[in-house]
């Protein structure tokens, strides 16, 4: 039987995982706002004020295929939002910005994540979630797939670099095309952005300049993969294999990386979502040294979606669900990595469903987008009473390197493309 090509699109975040701990006692968490159309990263203005986007419905102009090349297309409208949350009270305050979506309105692909840098200036990531080579040629001139500065007080916004043209042009891990810019970070005069459709870290100047790829995260190896039963229901139909195809011992699956967070060490660390079938316990946390030199920090997670340092070097990370998505459970968790490795579960389930960004107040307060998998239910939670108990770290193992100094031990696209080979007939 032919070798099968099996994609799905990260931008619904519609899959994770679970990492084997939990929390002996959960915190508890207020909804600061809600309402929201298909939430994704937020962060602290220099008003105080939070700020989170809104990938937003889509629209109906024209439309480009998903990544997979099968099941509905993605189509365009002006939906794409941030929103301001201060005093109490929730507003957008920028809105028009582009985004593509399935027709019922999930799957938003559009801003995906925000961040302030020293002067105060607004950086806005536009995500896009499919082949860049359709993105002119069926939407015109558009900003998707782009980072933007934002102008809240006119409600206007700048392109400054165009990520989903640079996959098209260089396409750094050699796979197929696509491109899904989800987190970045502003480190100085960098931007430096986890493209999970391209599956590749890239660094770029703050005034659009010098747009290289840092990394390109490896592929992993997956043995005795589980699939969702034949017949599933799915947006795309070739991730679920058919009765009669064979089953395979062995798989390659593309990283999909979601995020990336600066380290107390300097180096960057990214998440992974994983590719289909989306391995419980398959994700990875990768070090990302100043030279491009990749390594895997830690391991063991189940589709993560974002990770933020504290200031005393702890580290959060974010799955998305505890099972697989296809298994019928969204329920997510919140993990705290101490940096000498212990890990606690500081909120599993109990009202966390597909969590898609956290950060981290200046007082220490711990923000989350819940439930960022679907428009007009979207949530900014604030965790509270965390009162969890350490859980022994032999679930999640921590993959250490004495070089990182004292105290460090330390392209689905949305995927990009997953392969699963099957046997010949």
């Amino acid at each position: 039987m032919k070798p099968k090509q099996l994609t799905i699109t990260f931008l619904t975040f519609c899959i994770v995982a679970f990492s084997g701990m939990k929390a002996a006692k959960a915190a508890s968490f207020s909804i600061v706002a809600d309402n929201l159309d298909n939430a994704g990263g937020l962060s602290f203005g220099p008003d105080g004020s939070l700020y989170v986007t809104e990938a937003g419905t889509g629209g109906n102009d024209s439309c480009v295929p998903p990544a997979s090349g099968e099941g509905d297309s993605l189509c365009y409208g002006n939906s794409g939002a941030v929103t301001k949350i201060a005093n109490g009270t929730q507003q957008r305050i920028l809105t028009g910005l582009p985004s593509i979506a399935l027709p019922n309105g999930t799957g938003g692909a559009g801003p995906r994540d925000i961040k302030f840098d020293a002067t105060g200036k607004a950086y806005v990531l536009i995500g896009y979630a499919a082949d860049p080579t359709y993105r002119d040629r069926n939407l015109g001139n558009t900003d998707l797939g782009k980072i933007i500065t934002a102008d809240f007080n006119t409600n206007s916004w700048t392109s400054i670099a165009d990520l989903a043209n640079y996959e098209l042009a260089n396409n750094p891990d050699g796979g197929e095309l696509g491109s899904n810019p989800l987190g970045f970070l502003i480190d100085g005069n960098n931007l430096v952005v986890a493209d999970a459709g391209a599956n590749d870290l890239l660094r770029v100047k703050t005034d659009g300049s010098n747009l290289q790829a840092l990394s390109v995260l490896p592929q992993d190896i997956l043995t005795n993969p589980v699939f969702p039963p034949s017949g599933t229901p799915s947006n795309e139909p070739s991730q679920v294999p058919s009765q009669n195809e064979p089953t395979t011992s062995q798989i390659s699956i593309q990283p999909v990386p979601s995020n990336v967070a600066k380290g107390p060490d300097g180096a960057y660390y990214v998440s992974q979502f994983t590719g289909f079938p989306f391995p419980e316990g398959g994700a990875k946390i990768y070090r990302v040294a100043a030279d491009g030199k990749t390594s895997v920090y830690a391991d063991g997670f189940t589709q993560l979606t974002d990770l933020e340092f504290d200031t005393a070097g702890n580290l959060y990370a974010l799955q998305y669900a505890n099972q697989s998505a296809w298994k019928g459970n969204l329920e997510g968790s919140l993990i705290k990595i101490a940096a000498d490795g212990t890990r606690t579960t500081i909120l599993s389930g109990n009202g966390l469903e597909s969590p898609s960004a956290l950060t981290i107040a200046p007082d220490g307060g711990l923000y989350i987008t819940n439930r960022g998998d679907r428009p007009g239910h979207g949530q900014v939670l604030k965790i509270e009473n965390i009162t969890p108990i350490p859980e022994p770290n032999s679930a999640l193992s921590l993959l250490t390197f004495g070089a990182l100094g004292v105290g460090w031990l330390l392209k689905t696209r949305s995927t990009k493309l997953t392969h699963r080979p099957s046997s010949s007939t």
